[in-house]
């Protein structure tokens, strides 16, 4: 199968490069100077010259915080960027994979939102992704929207590795304790895309590493496999003000996963094992 990625030199889309080229895949591996999704003629231009079977579109405005003032770059990047991509691959008969978050929900719930429950995201980031979403499913005939939270890799910056330096810098840190999600990994995401990608079962998916936690759990735990020894301190969300709201309850049901027969993401615990050893080793 020939697949065609774009952000391919992110945390998320490395890992996919990586796992699709060693099972065979053709892989075209897009950055954003290969591809520039805001230009709607140049993503026409790249899909119809290399024509791939599958488009995986990572690539994403994902500065949560900065979005909140810069919102014409994440809708132009989440929004019409994504409008681009779903266009062109439509145009070649290509089925598209559009990566979503969690951000999309408001997080004021107490139980695990399904992938069929109303969104209602509260920042730019979320609403330019939903926004996303919401073209995904007007343009495209054959869509897999996957919907992620609290991604982590060994690509790029995300909060296992600033708390690993962190822990090694500091004596004390204060984590926030009343945000509740699912850390995933990037390979077992990427894992799950590639059993997904050759089926024709479309649709919303969820997909975040099993179980849930709260930020400071997460980085207890971070510690404890690192064995790094620090004081944790556990904070509030308002001790700890953020330009861009957080969902406090962000935890998604796997409901579209089950359904179709796919295998539930491993529990986030020995995701995170695998990850510090795979860390080491490198």
């Amino acid at each position: 199968m020939k697949v065609l990625v774009t952000g391919a030199d992110g945390q998320l889309g490395q890992d996919v490069v990586e796992l699709f080229l060693g099972h065979g895949h053709d892989v075209v591996a897009c950055n954003r100077t290969k591809l520039d999704i805001t230009k709607q003629e140049q993503c026409q231009q790249v899909l119809i010259e290399k024509r791939p079977d599958v488009v995986i579109h990572c690539a994403a405005y994902t500065a949560v915080d900065q979005a909140e003032t810069d919102i014409d770059q994440a809708y132009l990047v989440n929004a019409v960027g994504t409008r681009n991509v779903a266009v062109a691959a439509e145009l070649i008969g290509a089925k598209i994979v559009y990566i979503s978050t969690d951000y999309v929900f408001d997080g004021c719930g107490n139980k695990p939102y399904h992938e069929y429950d109303n969104t209602n995201p509260q920042g730019i980031y979320g609403k330019s992704k939903r926004a996303g979403e919401v073209l995904v499913q007007t343009l495209s005939s054959r869509y897999f929207i996957v919907r992620t939270s609290w991604v982590f890799g060994q690509y790029g910056t995300n909060f296992v590795k600033t708390m690993m330096k962190l822990g090694l810098e500091r004596e004390q840190l204060s984590i926030v304790h009343d945000q509740i999600g699912s850390p995933t990994y990037t390979v077992d995401l990427a894992e799950f895309l590639l059993n997904l990608v050759v089926t024709e079962r479309y649709g919303i998916y969820h997909a975040s590493n099993s179980g849930v936690c709260s930020w400071y759990e997460f980085a207890e735990e971070i510690m404890r496999r690192s064995n790094i020894d620090i004081e944790l301190i556990p904070c509030t969300t308002e001790q700890f003000p953020r330009p861009a709201p957080r969902p406090q309850y962000s935890v998604m049901e796997p409901l579209s996963i089950r359904t179709n027969g796919f295998e539930t993401l491993p529990h986030w615990k020995d995701a995170l094992k695998r990850f510090i050893l795979a860390s080491s080793i490198k």
